[in-house]
């Protein structure tokens, strides 16, 4: 939620009468809080007087914050606004949301406000907009940082418990500004931190959809990150990567993967009773039905009688239930990476929805679009012994590769690390979450080939950055606490809670484990243990407090915009296709033929009718229009130039990826 101010290091903006006034003023506290010392030194030890010198302590304190002299202002004014419901204040490093026990949670935030715009964090300059004389941010949108509280039971009104919801707002005009509609955004998961997403979407996002006309704002899901109460049943980040060793072995390379099984459902086991143990009854309030709750909180609290949004991923679920939930409510809203919420409700069914879309993007995509780029923009269409390169042929070399580290996994050592080893778990991890954005495809396509002619350098550097969230080599945050990513697996379990086990139980599983990795080598074992921890959801709760089970096809208030990819490793075309169906005119699909999660594989055609659609609330007649990509993967990225030369850092685009994979699907991450 918190990010390093923009703004270049200049000289004070409110200038050097600003400057004086506040040393002055700085000099009289300095003056009261002695003399309040001296009353306490000379007084704390009177017989007949009554004193209390903790009082005097608080009374310091609020004396050095400035709470208890004149508010803290700022060439824009004062922050947070009195009528503001998500009490917006500039962000800066330290504009977390106040606790949950905390007696008085706007007077303590309302302390972090840093008058200093130079402290600030503002966006990019946009050549349209006039700089005024003086004003140096004048052509800058700001982000703002705030929360708002709702029930953490929508269904008891006699709960008086909350959750606070983080939230970052990009103000496109700048401190004091407001367009006429907001684009509200989330990026997926479940878990995706929609806070992390403004801060490195937003300004792109308003720039695509509205010409960077409308505001951007993002929230931390109930659970998630910044939100409180967040949810993770680990006390660090440490204790996960520990036993993840043990419980992430993937079932190729299990000895016994009956044995793996029950040493996953046991762990499994310990973990959800964790979660009931460290957060009591929360489980049952983390439900999608509960968040597109707060969706329409955020609504309301907006001021705007329609909700305008882009919604990815796991969000277009969101989106779906928000839909048919509040169908008046309902602006121009966009779902990206269309996922099919009754799948959600089956045994299993968030985990095998989209296995073979992964085995057709890896042949057609990865290897295909290779071979047809050839050897000056993939590494691995060059020749090795002269024969020409085929897509057939190089699906069996990446095949006799993988298959190899089910026998014995590669050595190898880096400077930053020391010793390692490429494994077969964490390469095969490693290329499912290569699918999701195929600008990565050339820097992994050159990771194999040199792994292939057995160098693994490469391949231990980028391996690593995902298979630990703890990193010792880095400084310790200022607000050290484990990740919040046990809460995705309380809302999948939540949302199929009432789907029954059968009879066999762990048999039933193993042939589901069996199943899924037979059809997708690449994405099988992740996705089932996405799902796997889910038989022990209801030992603890029985029954999330609601969920969504009605249909799809309510009349809305505005029709909305799905888009729909065929490769999509995560969410296939097909979803947007049934999504459509059940629909009908209360919806309009874009068929997106790229490569990648949603539509980030750059199109023109998608992004004409997607700004048409948030600019002006128009669709296309046709409940289906085909949109294509512009260019073609290895080809068409900038960030593929250089392959195989010291033009591009590997390392850097890979770890920038995973940044981008840690909201919009944290589990593959974990």
């Amino acid at each position: 939620m918190t990010k390093l101010s923009r703004a270049a290091d200049d000289a004070d903006a409110a200038g050097p009468l600003h400057a004086k006034r506040r040393g002055r003023d700085l000099k009289l506290v300095g003056v009261a809080a002695l003399a309040l010392i001296t009353i306490g030194l000379l007084y704390r030890d009177g017989p007949n007087l009554s004193f209390s010198y903790d009082h005097l302590r608080s009374q310091y304190y609020e004396a050095l914050t400035g709470s208890c002299a004149t508010p803290k202002r700022s060439p824009y004014g004062q922050f947070p606004a009195r009528d503001d419901p998500f009490q917006l204040i500039p962000c800066t490093n330290a504009t977390w949301p106040p606790a949950l026990d905390d007696p008085d949670p706007k007077r303590s935030w309302a302390r972090l406000f840093d008058p200093n715009p130079d402290n600030w964090s503002w966006g990019r300059a946009t050549p349209g907009n006039a700089t005024r004389a003086g004003d140096k941010y004048a052509a800058r949108g700001i982000y703002m940082c705030g929360y708002i509280d709702v029930p953490l039971d929508y269904t008891n009104g006699s709960d008086p418990r909350i959750a606070r919801l983080a939230v970052t707002k990009f103000l496109v005009a700048g401190p004091k500004s407001k367009s006429k509609r907001t684009i509200v955004i989330e990026p997926g998961g479940p878990g995706g931190s929609g806070t992390a997403y403004a801060w490195r979407s937003a300004e792109d996002v308003t720039k695509r959809l509205s010409d960077t006309q409308f505001d951007v704002l993002g929230w931390d899901p109930r659970g998630v990150n910044a939100s409180l109460p967040a949810i993770a049943c680990y006390p660090s980040n440490a204790y996960r990567d520990r036993w993840s060793l043990l419980t992430g072995l993937y079932r190729e390379v299990s000895a016994s993967p009956e044995a793996q099984l029950e040493l996953a459902d046991a762990m499994n086991e310990a973990l959800l009773r964790a979660c009931w143990e460290q957060h009591g009854d929360l489980g049952r309030f983390v439900s999608t039905a509960f968040v597109a709750r707060d969706l329409e909180e955020i609504r309301k609290s907006l001021g705007e009688d329609e909700l305008t949004g882009y919604l990815v991923s796991y969000g277009t679920g969101i989106g779906q239930t928000y839909a048919n939930m509040f169908p008046n409510s309902v602006g121009r809203v966009i779902l990206d990476g269309t996922e099919y919420v009754r799948d959600h409700r089956l045994l299993g069914g968030f985990g095998w929805t989209a296995l073979d879309n992964v085995t057709d993007a890896w042949h057609d995509g990865f290897l295909g679009e290779c071979i047809a780029a050839g050897p000056e923009h993939c590494a691995l269409a060059r020749s090795r012994g002269g024969d020409p390169v085929t897509v057939e042929a190089l699906e069996s070399r990446m095949e006799t590769l993988v298959k190899s580290l089910v026998q014995r996994p590669i050595p190898s050592y880096s400077e930053s690390t020391g010793p390692s080893l490429v494994t077969y778990s964490s390469l095969v991890i490693a290329i499912y979450m290569t699918m999701y954005n195929a600008e990565m495809w050339p820097t992994v396509a050159q990771m194999l080939y040199e792994l292939e002619g057995g160098n693994s350098t490469l391949a231990a550097e980028m391996l690593d950055k995902f298979e630990w969230e703890y990193n010792p080599s880095l400084t310790p945050s200022p607000f050290p606490k484990a990740a919040s990513d046990e809460l995705g697996t309380l809302v999948i379990c939540s949302d199929s809670y009432d789907a029954l086990e059968p009879d066999n139980g762990l048999e039933w599983w193993s042939s589901l484990w069996a199943n899924m990795t037979s059809k997708s080598w690449i994405a099988g074992n992740s996705r089932f243990f996405d799902v796997y921890p889910c038989r022990h959801f209801t030992t603890y709760w029985p029954k999330p407090a609601e969920v969504y089970r009605g249909d799809l096809n309510h009349t809305l208030k505005n029709p909305v915009l799905l888009i729909a990819e065929t490769y999509d490793p995560a969410t296939p075309l097909r979803n947007g296709r049934r999504l459509l169906a059940e629909m009908g005119s209360n919806a309009r699909l874009i068929a997106h033929h790229g490569y990648g999660h949603s539509s980030r594989d750059k199109s023109a055609c998608t992004d004409h009718i997607a700004k048409t659609y948030i600019l002006e609330g128009t669709l296309p007649d046709e409940p289906e229009t085909a949109c294509y990509a512009d260019g073609k993967p290895y080809r068409h990225s900038t960030k593929a130039a250089g392959v195989g030369s010291k033009a591009v850092d590997p390392v850097a685009l890979w770890r920038e990826h995973l940044r981008e994979l840690a909201y919009l699907n944290p589990r593959l991450l974990g």
